[in-house]
């Protein structure tokens, strides 16, 4: 097994054995959404963020961090790849604000083929992430430890969609055609920089837990949720209880010497959200 390999499942907490079939890829899956928090600190800090693998490893499995969809799905490529499977990554547009204009590509998600069928992987769509990989086949529902989901098509494009309350909510649309490390690049470059982008204005995070609950953080409100239904909730009082929040909660690293996140930083960018608010 190789050196990733093996940090990587230990970054896990999985210790399985590794083949290139159904059963591990869905148990990484979910073990990924456990394990490593969706995350924008390094937006809001700012941090350039990188998607070379040596970036990924460097941040996301030896420092202990989080990241989003580019990071996230990025590292799960690696690994899958490292594993024997046949994977690559495609890019979809998030609709889930129903927009006025069709948005820019900016969702990294991936494509496996096991035994001649095609399935959607996706470890980085923070609170709505599926936890599960679907076939990808229309108009059925698909059953993950953390929600119903579907797929639709329109032309050429697929449309997820996944199971609120009474009625199907969209989430993003994509195509099957070939991407490019530039086009990674372009799309994190736009999510991280364009004035408008969510990530720039909120610090967000989630964790899919193994019992099908999940946590999220929208600033300084933390959410547990179960089923749709809250369970728990409240506001860290301060800054360092919200520090404490990431590393207790979410499983965060804070203290890598490159990619840590010290109680100052942190508290700067609290303030930069405050500010931009008033």
């Amino acid at each position: 097994m190789s050196p990733f390999l093996t940090a990587w499942f230990q970054r896990l907490n999985w210790t399985g054995v590794p083949q290139a079939d159904l059963p591990t890829l869905q148990s990484l899956h979910q073990h990924h959404n456990s394990a490593i928090p969706f995350e924008n600190l390094d937006v809001l800090l700012p941090r350039e963020i990188e998607l070379t693998d040596e970036a990924l490893f460097a941040k996301l499995v030896v420092a202990r961090r989080g990241g989003y969809c580019f990071e996230l799905n990025g590292l799960f490529e690696r690994g899958l790849r490292e594993i024997g499977f046949s994977v690559r990554s495609l890019l979809g547009r998030v609709v889930m604000a129903n927009p006025e204009q069709m948005p820019p590509r900016t969702h990294r998600i991936l494509l496996v083929e096991l035994d001649g069928e095609p399935w959607l992987a996706d470890v980085g769509f923070g609170g709505q992430s599926i936890t599960a990989p679907i076939r990808l086949q229309t108009d059925i529902e698909q059953k993950t430890p953390h929600g119903l989901y579907r797929l639709q098509r329109e032309g050429d494009d697929w449309i997820l969609q996944f199971r609120h309350h009474d009625r199907w909510q969209q989430m993003y649309r994509f195509d099957l055609s070939q991407q490019y490390f530039s086009d990674f690049v372009t799309g994190n470059l736009y999510t991280a920089h364009f004035p408008h982008s969510h990530f720039r204005h909120h610090l967000l995070m989630c964790r899919h837990l193994p019992d099908g609950s999940k946590l999220t953080l929208n600033n300084f409100h933390f959410t547990h949720w179960q089923d749709g239904e809250v369970v728990e909730q409240f506001n860290a009082v301060d800054v360092p209880a919200l520090h404490e929040l990431l590393q207790v909660r979410f499983g965060l690293g804070t203290d890598d010497a490159r990619h840590g996140v010290t109680l100052s930083q942190l508290s700067a960018v609290m303030a930069g959200i405050a500010a931009r608010e008033k």
